[in-house]
């Protein structure tokens, strides 16, 4: 748990120092730089901004860098350093480390904010990493492949984009670059099989939690991006002249996708485990419809929620397992989770269940929102929230 950040030179944020709590929440306007503190604690922990990728655009005008800094309740210290040419220092208890990973594993943050809104309807990428950031905390072994697997992908793609008329030299050399993207595929696949799951009867409860008129209806599935029943070498061999003429790489992990499909009320006798083919996908047999076509904006944002939030208590079981086995996720991470514009497009009820759910989990949160209509409701769920006002860049305790 973060027990004190610090900031300098991110967007509005000049310089930032605050003690925090289990709960905190940030009130502020508009542009008053509350969003941007959630993003500091994200950027800490991820590596990069969930704004803007390019670290010129959230560095401060006329600053050279932003740095990131927290002191975490066991007395630990993390830091990161951005310079506008995105070279990136990370440093763990006052010492230089080389991999975002290292902090990533000390500081699990989960983000639910309004630019995730839009995930139902967008390409797999962010649905992908919603299940890949689950699997990185769960399984020690998933990262290093993944590592890898991305390094040869790239390399194929160089190779592909470059000619359309491989020598056999090239052939022989992407051909043993593929036997490696299998191999690993392979691993990553299996990782992220068990890990969803695991995962679907806690998406299952909090769907009951915030869409319980829709809990028969809603099912989580999942694509593993090529047929899991064949190689992956053998299947790019056979694909290999189209790879070639579009420059790229069609299939692999890197095309996973998780959806979740609407059934329709004839549907529902369906029985949730029957499959419709045994290849690459883990869903019902007649589904009729994806959810996010059937939907309200609202409810798409509860849907959403339902995601996020439903990785806690897993991502919080695996963390007590790894307790008494020393592996897997850090005994010493405590995730934070991160609500930006907590009450946007949410009702009353809607909020109360968010905020008593959470509440009752061992993490930590930061909130923000324009108003104080939230502050009796945090300071029922809560002990000792600490409140806090945000303008124009700068922090100070709320009265």
């Amino acid at each position: 748990m973060i027990e004190r950040l610090q900031i300098s030179n991110l967007r509005n944020l000049t310089q930032v120092d605050l003690q925090s709590t289990v709960c905190n929440l940030i009130i502020g306007a508009n542009g008053s730089g509350k969003t941007s503190l959630l993003e500091a604690i994200f950027l800490l922990s991820r590596g990069k901004s969930f704004r803007h990728h390019q670290p010129k655009r959230y560095i401060q005008h006329h600053k050279n860098a932003t740095t990131v800094h927290a002191r975490l309740n066991d007395a630990s210290t993390l830091a990161i350093q951005k310079q506008a040419d995105a070279t990136t220092l990370l440093r763990l208890n006052q010492t230089t480390v080389y991999n975002q990973s290292i902090l990533t594993e000390q500081l699990p943050t989960l983000l639910i904010d309004p630019s995730t809104m839009d995930m139902l309807e967008q390409g797999s990428a962010s649905r992908r990493q919603l299940l890949d950031w689950l699997v990185f905390h769960m399984k020690q072994g998933f990262h290093p492949q993944w590592v890898a697997y991305q390094r040869l992908l790239k390399q194929r793609n160089s190779l592909l984009k470059k000619t359309q008329h491989l020598t056999q030299v090239q052939l022989a050399e992407l051909r043993s670059w593929d036997k490696g993207l299998s191999n690993h595929a392979a691993l990553i696949h299996h990782y992220r099989e068990q890990v969803f799951t695991e995962w679907q009867p806690y998406f299952a409860k909090s769907i009951v939690q915030l869409l319980p008129e829709y809990a028969e209806q809603l099912s989580l599935s999942y694509s593993a991006g090529y047929d899991t029943s064949v190689a992956l070498d053998i299947q790019l061999n056979e694909r290999l002249e189209q790879d070639l003429q579009l420059g790229y790489t069609r299939i692999g992990n890197h095309r996973a996708d998780i959806h979740v499909y609407w059934r329709s009320d004839d549907d529902k006798s369906t029985p949730s485990s029957e499959y419709a083919d045994s290849s690459d996908m883990i869903k019902p047999k007649a589904l009729k419809e994806q959810a996010a076509n059937v939907l309200s904006r609202g409810e798409k944002k509860l849907l959403i929620t339902a995601l996020r939030l439903s990785q806690l208590p897993l991502l919080l079981e695996s963390k007590a397992e790894a307790m008494s086995t020393h592996n897997g996720l850090s005994p010493k991470a405590t995730p934070v989770v991160l609500l930006d514009d907590v009450t946007a497009e949410l009702d009353n009820r809607a909020i109360q269940i968010l905020l008593s759910t959470l509440a009752q989990l061992p993490c930590q949160v930061f909130m923000s929102s324009l108003t104080d209509d939230i502050v009796p409701l945090i300071k029922d769920l809560w002990p000792h929230p600490i409140v806090f006002h945000m303008k124009q860049g700068q922090i100070s305790s709320f009265l």
